[in-house]
């Protein structure tokens, strides 16, 4: 059974949410702990789960995506066994950057990073129509991006 995260734990993930690249040490000045303590309690907060991974945000354009593409996915047939396949197969296309089981009219959402309209219709085409399920996509693209945020507020 995980821990309940107390005081401390919310500092040090909080700090890690703003910059994953601070000390442990920088940290543990700001919440009140020394060094040691501060890289247990990241230890085991990446055992518990609650640390996925430490990661750099990048910018989509400057490393060649200009275009983002929030794709909807309806399944033709709704077995547990064709969900399940669906998004295995799905998670494995590079372009795909998210995928989500969801509930209302579609069955997942897929966030995709492609260079250009060219490319889209191509992984369309060529991966995407081909997952399993017999899906049926609607897809609709970012013009411009008012907010992304990764960050928790953590309480």
């Amino acid at each position: 059974m995980k821990k309940k995260l107390d005081k401390f734990d919310i500092g040090i993930l909080n700090a890690l949410q703003n910059d994953c690249r601070t000390s442990c040490r920088k940290i543990g000045t700001q919440i009140g702990l020394s060094e040691t303590p501060v890289q247990l309690r990241i230890q085991h907060m990446v055992e518990d789960g609650y640390i996925k991974r430490f990661t750099a945000i990048l910018d989509a354009k400057k490393v060649g995506y200009g275009l983002i593409g929030y794709v909807q996915a309806k399944l033709g047939e709704h077995t547990e066994e064709c969900l399940t396949s669906f998004m295995s197969e799905a998670i494995k296309l590079g372009e795909v950057k998210e995928c989500y089981h969801m509930s209302g009219a579609y069955d997942f959402l897929l966030r995709v990073a492609i260079n250009d309209m060219a490319e889209y219709s191509s992984i369309l085409m060529k991966k995407l129509a081909r997952l399993p399920g017999k899906p049926h996509f609607e897809t609709f693209f970012v013009m411009s991006e008012g907010k992304c945020e990764t960050r928790f507020d953590v309480r």
